[in-house]
């Protein structure tokens, strides 16, 4: 994907996905972040709550097959439509992403497809979530 100007924060969370650095994701996200799951129904908020999702959501997602295929930013914000291959189920979906006028995040939605998909996932962050607790 090529593209004129990319955000720093989207440049920092692109590195932080092809890296998998979990641990870099505790910079990048601000104090009062809201992560919105697509299988949990509350909203998650709070800079450690989503640091464990998204800690989660590393070791569920990011395998050799997982690349974004598209991307619409703006000033503030991003969607990133992205593929990847689990367990043979191929999921297809979106993170979005808002963040504050530092850089930090302050929203990041997960939207999913096709329904195996998301159950695939309820269940494979679930218990990646069981063994961080």
């Amino acid at each position: 994907m090529t593209q004129a100007t990319t955000h720093p924060t989207l440049t920092t969370w692109h590195d932080l996905v092809q890296t998998r650095n979990t641990k870099g994701l505790k910079d990048l996200l601000a104090d009062d972040v809201v992560f919105y799951s697509p299988v949990v129904h509350t909203p998650q908020a709070g800079k450690a709550v989503t640091a464990q999702y998204l800690s989660a959501a590393f070791n569920v997602f990011f395998n050799e097959t997982f690349r974004y295929v598209r991307e619409v930013t703006g000033p503030g914000d991003a969607v990133l439509e992205f593929q990847v291959d689990i367990d043979g189920i191929a999921v297809n979906g979106v993170d979005m992403i808002k963040w504050n006028d530092e850089g930090k995040i302050v929203e990041f939605k997960v939207m999913l497809r096709p329904l195996k998909a998301i159950n695939l996932i309820h269940q494979k962050m679930g218990a990646m979530l069981e063994a961080t607790r």
